[in-house]
């Protein structure tokens, strides 16, 4: 019923607009014909008027969203469409209830693919959560006809398996349950000698499929991939079959890598705070009563007979899509997935359940602790997505934070009252929410934060917002939709979620319009309804953090009989397809160079996509040149001009459907403008006025320094930042390192105004060069540039400063962090020899072979053979400039107390590399593919011409990779190992709890040298 009264509400908006403009037509009719005698005046005054018909009759019709019905040309399939609809997608429900979208995008051969299931964790049986989490890793273990050796004598053992298990879940005496367990593992054992591991990943990687993943959340599981567009005949074999049988194989060693999954959740206080809630907003709702992952009394009594239920419950084709975007013929396509899917049997859906929520009277107050920087989380509860105050709370979560001109961008951030804040609208079938978060200044209390962003909320519900603000909305969500939909990934993942929560495609496809017709009234009587005393917050204060960690099971490491190949995996493998011949950019004929008047180089590739622009402004200098220019770039965010106030700038930059940005690299300076074309003169001119005449602010100035400092301090609580970024930095340079090398806390606190506005209003008096992606044609954007881009008649040059000095790795050596954490992570490094363009085609095999997926030598020995890590990578990872260094780097993540298995596993592979004949054909096969289906385009060719160069290289390299991969043999990369990464020196980074890390068996690999969080921050 609402929604046919909002069609109603539609419809007389366009009826009033029309009686509007019939008067005015009138009124003009009359003015122009009985006022202006003369024959010219009157021939022109009938022009104008049907000039102004056309101008008010266009501005004032609605896009129409109508759903149109169709049939294939051989009368087989129906399906429906919407017109107008930006994606123009196909909607198809084959005769065994199985949904279809198809989405056609020719802009590279390739096709991204989503299988969503309306099945999630909410779905899960209250005494086994955690299951459709599991039930994903177990769907890339294959089925009875690929991932066995023999199906018949591998059954009867799995079954024991899972029967052990059934028992096994019954039992609370611990002494009993270890007897157990150790039965489960060696029938476990023998099971796995029949097991091919990783078939699934092994035919993904040959077919060239990139992106092969999955995720579980609330209401879904989605299986994800991007393939080849001329592969789709194998995808299609492949994930039939995969979801025909599953076989719940490797079932123990799969479950130790779902306790790791669980333990890394149990270091990450965000989860934590959001898990606590969800579960204050929830309290009888699955949403709030259960998580993903799951309990950990349950991940500890896993059932293999629930998960097969469950799966044969939910994993239905009336339960499920597949959601297809790229360079696909739909007729064909669809004719293909019914032929792969049409002996799936439809069967009910299992019903959903809930009882709905009370109402919450008063503030829900929780509290988390942990060693994370401290942050807050608010959260109010909203209906479902399909309604329409969930509409209406998308458009005030956009009023209150759009990251340009939102009430807190604006209010909180800009004004620096907090460190950071921002919004997210989680909207789901059965109920929704809106949260906000924020981090505090300094000594600012979380409560106080509290109040500064109900503050915010309250001016939306009293309509203290501009009016204007709302077409800007509009005017940004249609580019970040333009924008968004030149990828195949979002324009799938919005067909999954339409799909997964029960919405009508032309609500799909209307939805900006739709945003369009919201009042300001509208606005405030729904922020008024769910914005009161009704919320939850939750906490998060720097303390310890009291978590029970998911303890390993003893496993013993199984064969996987690598080397062994299914019949199904070789026939699929076997089928042909066609040929698509690579693409490599030729930087001279896709990229036009010229220079404005002033001589400024000037770099252009053309769009004809749409009508999306994007400008860069680069500078050969970077942090390392001028450590104050990376803040006075920071800074400029702040700042306003002499016309203009800070809040005054970011309205009108964001009326125009554009964005800026500045950042600094250790080398270079990125200046950049983005948006629509139309606005194209309009954001230079503004940008430009920025640059040019930005306005000192000394009190911004101030808390910006404050600001930077508790970053400083916070990224000493972030594990991610501590080992991925400053001990990594540590470990290849030394203490004077790309990220140690900042200003001083007495040096950020000496800054003044002048100095960094100063060094603003210089960066366009700098030699430097531009790079232009957009749909005008060169000549126009050249006229423009020299119109609008002022700078100096001569240009400064830029002073460069020495690189930072690379340590030798001649020795062994570990440093270790102590970081309250229930797992531990390590990374080894190696530096390798300077760039060489003749060994990367080498170096592009090696890695694909020993560590480029989940079909790898190092992804099936260290998680799916020994299951001693749920996150291990390895990559020989190549310099930026030419006159770098390669390194080897590899990393696990594991249980602190399997860190000495891990450590000897990893060692044990970096220095023998294991032959596995028909990985290495697949790595092959997969390169090949991947190369010949990549479209480098839009603004990523100009980028990558600027990589190239910095690499002193004048053409494409993969052309090079392309042609030498087909006459390599292993041998290549086995002389390739042994010359650089066997017998070579490592130098070890660890992180983790001192009580839980056995720092004795780190010095076994080299001395070990503990440093303190200051040591390795240089603050």
């Amino acid at each position: 019923m609402k929604h046919e009264y909002r069609k109603l509400k539609k419809s007389r908006k366009a009826l009033y607009g029309a009686c509007n403009n019939a008067l005015l037509y009138f009124v003009l009719i009359v003015y122009f014909l009985f006022y202006n005698f003369s024959p010219m005046n009157r021939f022109i005054s009938i022009i104008t008027i049907f000039s102004l018909l056309f101008i008010f009759g266009d501005a004032s019709a609605k896009t129409e969203y109508k759903i149109e019905k169709h049939t294939s040309p051989d009368g087989k399939y129906n399906y429906t469409t919407v017109s107008n609809d930006p994606l123009k997608a196909r909607v198809y429900v084959l005769k065994n209830g199985l949904t279809v979208y198809l989405s056609v995008n020719k802009n590279e051969p390739r096709i991204q693919t989503m299988i969503p299931v309306r099945a999630g964790s909410k779905n899960d049986p209250s005494d086994a959560t955690g299951l459709a989490h599991y039930l994903e890793h177990m769907l890339f273990k294959g089925t009875d006809k690929f991932g066995s050796l023999d199906y018949s004598k591998e059954k009867p053992l799995i079954d024991e398996v899972e029967q052990r298990f059934e028992d096994y879940r019954h039992v609370t005496d611990p002494a009993q349950r270890k007897i157990m367990y150790h039965g489960i593992d060696s029938v476990s054992g023998e099971a796995a000698k029949f097991a091919i591991a990783n078939e699934y990943d092994k035919m993904l990687s040959a077919l060239g499929a990139k992106g092969t993943n999955a995720f579980t959340w609330f209401e879904q599981t989605v299986y994800v991939n991007d393939i080849p567009s001329n592969q789709i005949k194998k995808w299609l074999q492949i994930e039939a079959e995969r979801f025909r049988n599953p076989v719940l194989r490797l079932f123990h060693t799969e479950l130790e890598a779902v306790y790791e999954e669980k333990n890394r959740g149990l270091d990450n206080d965000g989860e934590a705070v959001y898990e606590a809630a969800l579960a204050a907003l929830f309290q009888k709702h699955t949403y709030g009563t259960q998580t993903t992952i799951g309990t950990i009394e349950h991940l500890k009594n896993p059932s293999m007979r629930k998960i097969r239920e469950y799966f044969g419950k939910n994993y239905i084709p009336n339960n499920m899509a597949i959601c297809l975007s790229g360079d696909l013929d739909p007729d064909e396509t669809i004719k293909l997935i019914d032929a792969a899917f049409s002996g799936y049997e439809q069967k009910p859906v299992p019903a959903f359940t809930f009882v709905p929520e009370d109402p919450i009277t008063s503030p829900i107050r929780r509290e988390i602790l942990g060693p994370d920087p401290e942050n807050i989380m608010i959260g109010f509860r909203f209906p479902g997505i399909a309604t329409h105050d969930a509409l209406v709370m998308t458009l005030i979560d956009k009023i209150l934070s759009n990251n340009v001109a939102g009430l807190m961008d604006l209010d909180l951030n800009q004004k620096q009252k907090v460190l950071a804040s921002g919004t997210w609208p989680m909207q789901q079938t059965d109920y929704s929410a809106h949260f906000f978060t924020a981090n505090p200044l300094e000594g600012q209390k979380l409560e106080d934060v509290e109040k500064l962003i109900l503050g915010e909320i309250e001016l939306v519900k009293q309509g203290k917002f501009d009016d204007a603000l709302l077409p800007a909305i509009i005017n940004d969500l249609t580019f970040q939709q333009i924008k968004g939909y030149e990828d195949n990934s979002s324009r799938t993942s919005v067909m999954s979620d339409a799909f997964i929560h029960h919405l009508d495609w032309d609500k799909v496809a209307s939805q900006i319009d739709d945003l369009s017709q919201i009042t300001k009234q509208e606005i405030m009587a729904v922020a008024g309804k769910y914005y009161g005393n009704n919320y939850v917050v939750v906490y998060k204060r720097i303390g310890q953090r009291n978590s029970p960690k998911v303890e390993k099971p003893a496993i013993t490491p199984v064969a996987v009989n690598k080397d062994s190949k299914s019949e199904f995996l070789v026939k699929n493998i076997a089928m042909p397809a066609d040929k698509i011949m690579p693409r490599f950019i030729d930087y001279k004929k896709d990229i036009q160079a010229t220079k404005l008047k002033n001589g400024i180089p000037v770099h252009y590739l053309h769009n004809d996509e749409n009508q999306r622009f994007t400008l860069y402004y680069l500078l050969d200098m970077g942090k390392k040149d001028d450590k104050k220019m990376a803040y006075a770039l920071q800074y400029l965010d702040f700042l306003g001009t002499d016309q203009l106030t800070n809040e005054q700038f970011k309205k009108k930059l964001y009326s125009l459907g554009c964005n800026f940005g500045a950042s600094a690299t250790d080398d270079q300076v990125y200046v950049f403008l983005t948006g629509l074309q139309r606005n194209f003169s309009d954001g230079v001119t503004l940008f430009e006025d920025l640059l040019a005449h930005a306005k000192p602010d000394q009190e911004a100035l101030t808390a910006y320094v404050g600001h930077t400092l508790k970053e400083r301090e916070d990224a000493k609580k972030d594990k991610s930042t501590i080992l991925f970024t400053a001990l990594n930095a540590y470990g290849k340079f030394g203490k004077r390192n790309p990220f140690t090398d900042v200003l001083s806390e007495s040096h950020l606190k000496s800054l003044t105004a002048d100095e960094l506005t100063g060094k603003i209003h210089d960066l366009t008096k700098y030699d430097h060069r531009i790079l232009y992606y957009g749909p005008v044609e060169l000549k126009e954007v050249v006229e423009n540039l020299d119109r609008l881009h002022k700078t100096p008649a001569k240009l400064m040059p830029v002073e460069k400063e020495p690189d930072y000095t690379y340590q030798e790795t001649n020795e062994n050596k570990s440093y270790f962090v102590n970081f309250d954490m229930a797992q531990a992570e390590v990374l080894f490094l190696s530096k390798s020899y300077q760039y060489d363009p003749l060994k990367v085609p080498t170096q592009q095999l090696y890695n694909e072979y020993f560590g480029g997926g989940m079909a790898s030598v190092v992804f099936q020995t260290i998680r799916e053979s020994k299951a001693l890590a749920y996150a291990v990578w390895s990559n020989f990872v190549t310099p930026r400039k030419k006159n770098q260094p390669n390194y080897m780097f590899a990393y696990v993540g594991t249980q602190a107390d399997k860190l000495p298995e891990t450590m000897d596993g990893m060692f044990d592979l970096l220095h023998n590399l294991p032959k596995t004949d028909p990985i290495f054909e697949q790595s092959k096969e997969a390169i090949m593919k991947k190369i010949e289906t990549e479209r480098i385009t839009r603004t990523d060719i100009l980028l990558n011409y600027e990589n190239a160069t910095k690499l002193g290289l004048d053409h494409d390299i993969r052309q090079d990779v392309y042609a030498k991969i087909p006459a390599m043999n292993y041998a290549t990369i086995d002389d390739f190992q042994k010359q650089y990464i066997k017998n070579q020196h490592y130098t070890i980074l660890a992180m983790g709890s001192r009580d839980k890390v056995d720092l004795k068996k780190l010095a076994q690999y080299g001395p070990v040298t503990e440093l303190s969080l200051d040591e390795v921050f240089g603050y």
